[in-house]
Formats: C-alpha cells, structure tokens, sequence
C-alpha cells in the first residue's frame, strides 16, 4: 500500500525541503577521511581467517517535506578493508530500488573512494560515473550496481550515497550483521509522531548503543480537506472545504542503534537463508496519527491479502480463465473416478504442459493461456494452473502461499505480502484428507512438494477470507536410503562386491535428479570417485521413470589389496558406504538445524572371509537414542560360518531439531560415526 501525502495539505513552517533528525551524538564516520590505523596489518591480525572487514557501517533515515509531501530520506556511509583476492567481491555493491507507476526510489549523491598506501603515501582513486550501473530484477524492482576502482589487497574502500523514497511504508531496514567481521554498525531513524512503525529486531548479537531521545518540529496545516491520498478515513465528510492554516508542534523520536565487533555470520549445513537469523531491524508502517483525527491503522491483515489477492488479475483473475482446456480435464474426469487418481492426472498434464523456468513468484506473468501456449513459465504460471484445472476437475482446491527456504521465514504476526515468494496448490479429498500439490519439478510425484517449500507454514487463500488459515508445510515424506552391500574378501585384502541401492522419497528425488543431469555413465564415474581405489564393473538402473517406486541402483565393484597375503587383516567397510564427517563441526550453534524433513539410513552389510580366517575383533553392539524420541541410531556386528554380518540403521525423526537440541544432536553424530570407524580384525587361523 503507498502512502502519500496530499500536495499543498502540509508545509514545514521552516524552509521547504528541511529534514526531520536531531542526533546528539556525532557521527561515528566522516566520509573522505579514513584513519591512518586502517593501513596498518597489526591491527588486522585477529580478522586473519576473513576475507574483508566493515570497519563502519554507518545509516540513517529521516522525513522530510519535498513539494508538500513527506518523502523518506536514507543516508549511508561503508567503508570496508579488504583483507584477501577473495574479498574483492566486496568492492561491487548493491543497492535496491522500488518503483511503482510514475514514482521511484531515487539514489542521489552517490561517492566512493578506494585508498592504498604506496612507499608510506595515501592514495585514493574515485569512483566514476562510467561505472554505475542499473539493473531491473522484476517490474517494480530494480539495483542499481557499482564497482569501486584499483583495489588490492591492503585497499580501504568507502562509499556514500543517499536514497529517497516517495513509499512510506517502505521503511529503510538494516543489518547489524553479515559474511564478514563488522567493526562498528550503527542505525539512526528520525520518526515524526504522525507515524506509527513497529520495529522488530532479530538475532543474537547484542546491541552495544540504545538511545531514545525526543525532539520536535513545527508544520503549518493549510487545508481542511482529506490527509492522505487514498485513504476515506483521512477524508473530509463533506467535500471540499475552504483551505485554513494552523501551525501545530509535532513531536520526532529520535532513535540509535548500534552493534560493535560483530563476528560474521557462520553458515551452518541444514539451514535456511543467513538472513532468517543475521542480526537485524526490520520497520513496518502500522498507522498514522494526525492531529484532530482518528488513529487510522494502515498494517495489511491476512483477510485484506486474501481479498487482494482473489481480485488481483494475475491470481484470482487467472484461476477462472481455463476454458481452453476443458476438453482435456473432461477427458480427465471420465476416466479417472477416484479423485486420488484424478488429481495425479491433472498434475501430470500440467507438469507434462508448462516446464518450470526456475523462477519464484505467486503472481502469473501473464495469462495462464500464454504460459500453457508457450509450455513455460514461473511458479505461479505453473501451479495456478494446477488449481484451476483441479477445480475444473470437481475437486477442491485453493492456493497456498509460502516463503522458500532460500527467501527466508514468514513472521505470521506481520501481514506482508512481500513476505512470501511462491505458491503450490491444497486439495481436500474425501474424509478431509488434505495434500499439497506442486506441479514444477519433473522427477516429483504428486503429492510432493520441492524441498525448497519445506520452510515452516504456509497461507492457505480460501474463497472465504475468514476461512484462510495457516497450514504446516511439514512432509510425510522422508529422506529415505537404503543399501545391501555383500562383500567377498581374500587372504591380500581385495574386495570385491555387489551392491544394491534404493533412495526413497526426497532422497529418490535428489537422485534421480543426479542422474537426470549426468547421465548414468557420468553417475557411475562420480559415484566411484567418492571411493579410493574402487574401479566399478557392471551396473543397472531400476525405476527410473516410476516416480512413485524407489529409484534402485544393482552395482559391482573391486578394491585391490596388497601384493601378498596377510596374517591379519583390518577392515572399515561402513566407511564406505555411510558419512565419514560430522557435518555440525562447531560446538554450538544459535539456531535451528533444518533438514526439511525426516530422514532414515539402513546399510546392511555382508562380508565373506577367506578360507582359513575368522574374526578376531568385533566391534560392540550400539543403540543411540536422541531426547523426546527424536531419533534413534542401531549398530550391531556378528561373525557366524565364515561370515561377518554388520547393520546400521539411523532414523532422524524430525525435519527440525531446535538450538537447544544442537548438543545432543552432535553428540549423537560423534559417537554413530565413531562406530562406525570401529575396525573389524580379521586374523588367520593358527
């Protein structure tokens, strides 16, 4: 929703265009004078394993009055030492822009330097206009995109601009945190009492400065007509009416915010997007307060998204438009009756009639006639043509939008449509039995969604707005592998053997994913690189295009031992076949591990001894469980007629595990993967 105040409605009472802010602390960064610290190596040695520091981030958002409308002002000044060749990266920076109709966000007085010391002199090189440059990302949305010159290792790099912005609501956020160490960070906002923003910070660095002080300033009303453009509750009763002036006092909040040595942020395997836990401050617009007038909220609510989005004529609009296909869903109908069945052939004519492009997006980009005309198209051209056709069909089906992974959480307390970035279909089958349906990937079967929607909750858009709700993401689905491994040993050490392989649910679909990719013969020559010293002979492939089966894999293999025979002989054959590696190296983490969904790993092993061996060492019968039965990991080796049977079997019961379950969580990775380093000692016989 845009804000915008009525033209010749408000004038500050002091010169037009002055801005709104009253700091009482100087800045902490003066734009074109870098300290001479910043050059010396000393003072980078504890930074030694980054690749670049920001030594100050420095913003600040203020109101001002341009042409008798507020407009949002956000100043920045960074400057960054760049510390590795990996850093240079850092000297091309981003800069994100909005537009909607005529009006845009604006980036003005922008300047940038790059400084070096050379035989003990300072120099600085300037960033040119030449080298800005713009790029539009979607219709409202664009970067505008530069690069800082001659910078080297030892470079101090600085940049100041300004952005402004007609859309209120459009708030400037910003990030404390990120990929790198940051020295200082520092957020001002400077927020006339007519705006009411609620303010939500994230993360788990502490702020080291927290200030709120209050100023004031003075406008002067000139009209008694309507307030805000748009808005009836802003609006005069009764008409027009003659323009009077008024000069009010209106208090300004003036706040700071700021971090100092923030460690950079540390990916971690299993996680969604780093921005779901950088520290941060996110403002969202939540009303406006006028004097002599009403407090009129102005936050969305999920019932108003509902009814926007089932008007908007790239949604709602494009659900009723699919009476070219009519004769391919009545076909559809007639032979299919049960309506299990009848949803997976819908699905599989949309999968098999619009290839996903491989971009996000909840609105169509055009019509779903041109999308199916020319067999491609976004996520939303896919799968609300999905729900149209199910609806077609008899069934009943409705939207559901939600946020990948890689895009970030959803807070469900803030309706923001901007939050979310996708949309798959719901549908309710006899005895309430509800599925998702997305229609995008090739290799998934219906009823599956991609493991880039596994991320929480997802909103549910009925025909009803009081009857949308949440609805968990979480699949039945699960990671499932499994593996029988039978193994021929003789008296050098060679191994040869067999081995069938089956992947099962998200597991199959990464798989099969692979080979889609590869092909089988480059499978099998990356499958054999994962194992020194295998060479693989004869394999097949089972069940490749039966989505709904198990994708099988039959292979042999030899592994050559020594030049002579052994009296004993040491043995790791999980190693092989299971994680080598604790993939949760640190020994703490601040927030979730997320696998998407459940996960579950059989290996049964088999090993034939030579003639003349038995077994002199065994490893020990293991059973591991995790805290409030989230998951359980058995081991067990027996010998019994010239034979060594070993089984392995985890089964993580829970897509999720919380920070507060990191521990156990690792601890139960080390002990499974010490057991399964355990040796088998095989000697023989006197």
């Amino acid at each position: 929703m845009q804000l915008r105040l009525r033209r010749a409605v408000f004038a500050l009472a002091v010169l037009s265009g002055a801005t709104l802010t009253a700091y009482g602390q100087a800045d902490p960064i003066k734009f074109g004078k870098p300290d001479p610290q910043d050059f010396e190596a000393k003072n980078f040695v504890a930074d030694s394993a980054a690749e670049a520091v920001i030594l100050c981030d420095f913003g600040s958002s203020r109101f001002a009055m341009v042409d008798n409308d507020f407009k949002v002002a956000f100043d920045r000044v960074l400057r960054i030492k760049i510390l590795k060749k990996s850093g240079y990266d850092w000297a091309t920076l981003k800069v994100p822009l909005y537009k909607k109709g005529n009006q845009e966000e604006k980036l003005t007085n922008l300047r940038g330097y790059t400084y070096n010391m050379v035989n003990g002199q300072l120099t600085k090189d300037k960033l040119e206009s030449s080298a800005v440059f713009n790029e539009q990302t979607s219709v409202n949305n664009s970067i505008r995109k530069f690069t800082l010159p001659n910078v080297r290792v030892g470079s101090v790099i600085e940049v100041t601009y300004t952005v402004n912005s007609d859309f209120l609501f459009n708030f400037q956020d910003w990030q404390f945190q990120n990929s790198i160490p940051v020295r200082w960070s520092e957020y001002r906002a400077s927020i006339p009492e007519y705006f009411d923003y609620k303010m939500l910070m994230q993360g788990y660095e502490t702020l080291a400065e927290q200030e709120r002080t209050d100023g004031s300033a003075q406008f002067t009303l000139r009209s008694a007509g309507g307030f805000i453009e748009g808005s009836s509750a802003f609006s005069g009763s009764g008409g027009r009416q003659a323009a009077s002036s008024e000069t009010v006092t209106a208090r300004v909040t003036n706040y700071r915010w700021a971090m100092k040595n923030v460690p950079a942020f540390r990916d971690e395997p299993f996680m969604t997007t780093a921005d779901d836990y950088m520290s941060r401050i996110d403002f969202e617009l939540a009303g406006i307060r006028w004097p002599n007038q009403p407090y009129q909220s102005v936050a969305g609510s999920w019932e108003k998204i509902n009814t926007s989005l089932l008007e908007h004529e790239s949604f709602g609009d494009q659900l009723k438009r699919t009476g070219f296909l009519k004769e391919k869903v009545a076909a559809i109908m007639a032979q299919h009756t049960d309506l299990a069945t009848r949803v997976a052939a819908i699905h599989q004519l949309v999968r098999q009639s619009v290839k996903h492009n491989g971009k996000s997006g909840f609105y169509a980009t055009s019509t779903l006639r041109r999308a199916y005309d020319q067999h491609t198209g976004n996520a939303a051209d896919v799968n609300l043509l999905l729900i149209a056709l199910l609806r077609d069909a008899g069934l009943e089906a409705n939207p559901v939008l939600l946020s990948t992974r890689s895009n970030g959480m959803v807070n469900q307390s803030l309706p923001l449509l901007s939050k979310f970035n996708y949309v798959v279909a719901h549908v309710v089958l006899p005895e309430k039995q509800e599925m998702f349906v997305d229609a995008t990937e090739e290799l998934l079967p219906c009823g599956t969604l991609p493991t880039r929607c596994l991320n929480g909750q997802g909103r549910l858009i009925m025909p009803r707005a009081q009857d949308s709700r949440w609805v968990d993401l979480q699949p039945t689905q699960r990671y499932v592998e499994y593996r029988k491994v039978d193994l021929k040993l003789d008296e050098r050490g060679t191994i040869t053997g067999s081995v069938h392989q089956e992947h099962g649910g998200y597991d199959a679909y990464h798989e099969r994913e692979r080979l889609h990719t590869q092909g089988e013969k480059k499978y099998m020559e990356e499958l054999a690189k994962r194992h020194e010293g295998w060479s693989v002979g004869k394999f097949t492939f089972h069940q490749q295009e039966d989505l709904l089966k198990p994708l099988s894999l039959d292979y042999e293999f030899a592994v050559t031992g020594a030049d002579a025979s052994a009296a004993t002989l040491y043995l790791n054959p999980l190693r092989e076949f299971d994680s080598v590696k604790n993939p949760f190296v640190h020994e703490d983490r601040r927030f979730p591990v997320n696998f998407g969904a459940a996960m579950e790993e059989t290996t049964l092993l088999t090993i034939t001894l030579p003639a003349g061996y038995e077994t002199e060492e065994l490893p020990k019968q293991a059973i591991l469980d995790l805290p409030d039965n989230g998951g359980r990991f058995m081991y067990s080796a027996t010998s019994q007629n010239g034979a060594v049977q070993v089984v392995s079997r985890l089964n993580l019961r829970k897509p999720v595990y919380s920070a507060e379950e990191y521990a156990s969580l690792r601890e139960f990775y080390t002990r499974m993967l010490a057991k399964h380093a355990e040796q088998i000692v095989v000697k023989k016989k006197s």
